[in-house]
């Protein structure tokens, strides 16, 4: 295994899954998730969403760099983030609230849990 590895789709198999039922708001967001690196409670990859939106409930802590479409998270005191490509952000453990995804949107991520 090399010690190098390019963050992109072709580096790692593609899964695909939705959110729980009980937590979908509307629409029917499709994931998939490219998950380059796991380890020792470490996930590093690419994600992608189709339309639609969420409820949402951090346990773990996660760095996003959005690389393409449109996403609103709000937090649970209704403060919404607007967030395009080029944005990063944390989610800290504890972090409740909603996604939504305008446009379908996807990401990098880092997660440690």
């Amino acid at each position: 295994m090399s010690g190098f590895v390019r963050l992109t789709p072709s580096a790692a198999s593609a899964e695909t899954d939705r959110p729980a039922p009980e937590k979908v708001i509307s629409g029917d967001p499709v994931h998939t998730t490219w998950n380059v690196e796991e380890r020792d409670g470490l996930y590093c990859g690419i994600w992608e969403s189709t339309p639609g939106k969420w409820r949402i409930s951090y346990d773990e802590w996660e760095y996003c760099r959005i690389l393409s479409g449109r996403s609103v998270i709000t937090d649970a005191n209704g403060a919404e983030h607007r967030l395009g490509p080029g944005d990063s952000f944390i989610l800290r453990p504890g972090f409740s609230g909603t996604w939504e995804v305008i446009e379908t949107t996807r990401k990098d991520y880092v997660i440690r849990l």
